[in-house]
């Protein structure tokens, strides 16, 4: 894959066929990727894995596009890149290096998605961006932006939901990963967000809150955003941190996933097992 390519560039091409079995070995890439570093953003991956894949699933290649606002959140498109032969394994390898492309946190060099940010809560400001200049361009093109639950503490998120309303821009559907874990600790310890859906249906966009976990239910939601003409659509994505990894321990940081070598090959054996039941 050329460094530069990303998911609405023409020549951009992949096909999902089994998006729960996307969602797995996603899971499974990830736990690869951090396991060198012993500790990571893994939890980001196990949380947003089923968005991910759905979101694969759903795009049209070389046309729609894909922003990942929460930088650190980049881990889970690079894992599904590599599975579905978007980015090259040896590539992969290199997450987290020093000098890699393949970085820890997302930047405006990154691969694969159209647009990340180091800094939290501008994801969407760009992805509405993207979506006005499609509009005036006439081009068919939709943008599905992945938000956390976190960056709703960022007053530019809120401004943009406004914006994204007052303008109608009904080809921008946002995801929403609901996992209540941001770096200093639970979402709703730090900061009252609830109720999310009454605040963006306030806002004056369709809104659906579903479980984040299930696949078929964030495809299904993808598609009912792409049906509305008259809204940006929002899908609140109801996640764990920890969310199918029954290894990790009870005490798990789920924002920054500890990962010595006993407790990566338990994962990658665990991860390996669920993989293969499935195709089975």
């Amino acid at each position: 894959m050329n460094a530069s390519l990303r998911v609405s560039d023409p020549g951009a091409d992949w096909s999902v066929d089994d998006p729960q079995g996307l969602a797995l070995r996603l899971r499974l890439r990830a736990v690869r990727m951090v396991a060198p570093h012993g500790f990571g953003y893994l939890g980001q991956a196990l949380s947003s894995a089923e968005q991910v894949a759905a979101m694969f699933a759903h795009a049209r290649p070389g046309l729609d596009r894909m922003v990942c606002s929460p930088g650190h959140y980049v881990i889970a498109p690079f894992a599904a890149a590599v599975e579905l032969g978007l980015l090259d394994e040896e590539a992969a390898a290199t997450y987290g290096q020093n000098g890699s492309f393949i970085e820890a946190i997302g930047t405006e060099r990154s691969p694969v998605v159209d647009y990340t940010c180091g800094s939290l809560g501008q994801g969407l400001s760009a992805a509405i961006g993207f979506c006005l200049s499609d509009r005036l361009h006439g081009t068919d093109r939709r943008t599905v932006a992945m938000v956390s639950d976190g960056e709703l503490e960022e007053g530019q998120v809120w401004e943009a939901a406004l914006f994204a309303a007052h303008h109608r821009l009904d080809n921008l559907a946002v995801l929403i990963d609901a996992n209540d874990s941001q770096v200093d600790g639970p979402v709703s310890s730090i900061t009252t967000i609830e109720p999310i859906a009454a605040k963006w249906s306030a806002f004056g966009w369709h809104v659906q809150d579903i479980d984040g976990h299930d696949v078929h239910a964030v495809i299904a939601a993808l598609k009912a955003a792409a049906a509305e003409t008259e809204r940006p659509s929002v899908i609140v994505c109801r996640t764990s941190t920890v969310h199918g990894l029954d290894c990790l321990p009870p005490d798990a940081d789920g924002h920054f996933i500890k990962l010595p070598p006993e407790l990566a090959e338990a994962a990658v054996a665990e991860l390996t097992s669920r993989v293969e039941s499935h195709r089975a």
